[in-house]
C-alpha cells in the first residue's frame, strides 16, 4: 500500500477546524442523503453556499429545506441523474450559468452492488454512475473550478483495493458480479482523481484534487443496492460495525475545505483497518497508482462519454 500525501500532518481532523467558508461555493452530488447530506450540512454551517445535485428532486427539496434551517450559507438544488450523460450535460449547463466560480466540486454520489443493470446510454450501471457521470461532470465544470482556484473532490472507497480495471470487458457483459463491478467502479473513481491531479500539475493549474473515503459508515447505500442475503447481511453489519454517516462525511469535508489539505491528499478513518475512527491520512492500493492504466482509463472514459477534457 501507499499514501498519496506522505508529508501531510493531518490527524484526528474534525469539522470545527474549518475556517469561515462565507462567500465560497460547494457543489455536491448526492447531497440529499447520507454522507453527502452530512457533508453539505457541515459546509453550510461553516458559511459556505452549497448546491445539491441529485436525481430525485422531491427528496432533494426535503434535504434543501432541512439544511437551510440551520445553514449560514445558501442551499441550492439542481436535478441530475449521474447515470444519464445527457442529464449530466444539462445539469452542468445550469450550474455553469449560475456559478462562475466553484470552490469545490464534490463527487460524492454513488450506487453499490446493484443487480446487473444498464444505464440509458447502455453502460454497466455502477460504472456509469460512480465513474463516467462524475468524469463528464468534472470535465464540463473544470473552467468554473479553476476560476476559483478550487478543488476537485473525489469520494472513493476502501473497496478500490479489491478492484481491477478490466479493459477487455469494462461493462462486465460476459461475467457480471455485483461486488466486482462495484470495486471496479470505485477503483476507476480513485484513479480518475489521481490522473486528474497529474494533468492539472502538468498544465500548471492552481486547482487541485483532494480525495477521501468514508470507511464503513451506515448509509442508504447498503439498503438500496444489494439484494437478497447481502441486504440482510448489511443490516446486521451496520448495527454491529458501522460508524455514523456524520463521521463518515468528515474526510469529504476535510478534502473540500480543510486548510490542512495538500494536492493529491487522500484521507479517511484511521482505526480498524480504516473502517472507522478519527480522520487522518488514508492508504491507496499500489495498483491504483499505475499511471499507464490511469492514462488508458482516461482515454476510454473520454471515448465512452464523448467528451475531450481541455488543459
Amino acid at each position: 500500500m501507499s499514501t498519496a500525501n506522505k508529508s501531510s500532518a493531518v490527524s484526528n481532523w474534525t469539522a470545527d477546524k474549518l475556517p469561515s467558508l462565507e462567500g465560497k461555493t460547494y457543489i455536491i452530488t448526492g447531497g440529499n442523503s447520507g454522507i453527502g447530506f452530512e457533508a453539505a450540512r457541515m459546509l453550510a454551517n461553516a458559511g459556505g453556499d452549497v448546491v445539491i445535485a441529485c436525481r430525485n428532486t422531491e427528496k432533494g427539496s426535503v434535504a434543501q429545506h432541512a439544511l437551510q434551517i440551520q445553514a449560514k450559507g445558501k442551499i441550492d438544488l439542481v436535478q441530475m441523474d449521474l447515470s444519464d450523460l445527457s442529464s449530466v450535460r444539462h445539469a452542468a449547463e445550469i450550474i455553469a450559468s449560475r456559478y462562475t466560480k466553484i470552490d469545490a466540486l464534490i463527487n460524492n454520489a454513488g450506487i453499490m452492488q446493484t443487480p446487473e443493470l444498464k444505464s440509458v446510454d447502455g453502460y454497466e450501471l455502477q460504472f456509469a454512475t460512480n465513474h463516467l457521470g462524475h468524469f463528464l461532470w468534472s470535465g464540463l465544470l473544470k473552467p468554473n473550478v479553476e476560476a476559483a482556484n478550487g478543488r476537485f473532490v473525489v469520494v472513493a472507497s476502501l473497496v478500490h483495493k479489491m478492484g481491477k480495471i478490466n479493459f477487455n470487458d469494462l461493462m462486465m457483459r460476459e461475467n457480471y458480479a455485483s461486488m466486482k463491478a462495484y470495486s471496479q467502479s470505485k477503483l476507476a473513481t480513485l484513479m480518475f482523481g489521481l490522473e486528474l491531479q497529474r494533468r492539472l500539475s502538468d498544465a500548471g493549474s492552481s486547482s487541485f484534487v483532494a480525495m477521501g473515503h468514508p470507511g464503513y459508515s451506515a448509509t442508504n447505500l447498503q439498503s438500496t443496492g444489494p439484494t437478497g442475503w447481502m441486504s440482510v447481511a448489511y443490516r446486521w453489519m451496520n448495527s454491529m460495525f458501522a460508524q455514523s454517516a456524520e463521521r463518515g462525511a468528515l474526510p469529504t469535508v476535510l478534502a473540500a475545505a480543510g486548510l490542512e489539505v495538500e494536492p493529491n491528499g487522500y484521507y479517511g478513518p484511521t482505526k480498524r483497518m480504516e473502517t472507522v475512527g478519527s480522520v487522518g491520512r488514508a492508504q491507496i492500493a499500489s495498483h491504483a497508482l499505475n499511471p499507464e492504466v490511469a492514462r488508458r482509463l482516461w482515454s476510454e472514459s473520454e471515448w465512452l462519454t464523448d467528451f475531450k477534457w481541455a488543459f
